[in-house]
């Protein structure tokens, strides 16, 4: 939390979720990046889902990590507790790099 200048979610689309990680440095950057917190699996036992169903992609141009999470149900729909995603960052904020 105290590394990245933002940290949020939202849905893309129905059936996907996004978490951007924004950083102020190139040197905070590349310590998220290195950092094994932030890896697919790291990620994927935080929120509880398959390992498969997270992606990472950094994007050095703009010093931000996108993490890509299928959603377990569609946007909208029954059992859905966050409709538009903007809730789903939270765990990310207890991450120690």
């Amino acid at each position: 939390m105290d590394a990245a200048r933002v940290i949020r979610s939202k849905n893309a689309g129905p059936l996907h979720l996004t978490l951007d990680l924004m950083f102020e440095d190139r040197a905070r950057y590349d310590l998220a990046c290195a950092s094994p917190a932030l890896e697919a699996g790291a990620i994927a036992r935080l929120y509880g889902v398959s390992g498969n169903l997270v992606q990472v992609i950094p994007y050095p141009a703009a010093l931000a990590i996108k993490v890509v999470i299928e959603r377990p149900v569609v946007a909208g729909s029954p059992g859905d507790a966050d409709v538009y995603g903007a809730q789903q960052h939270r765990p990310l904020l207890g991450i120690e790099l």
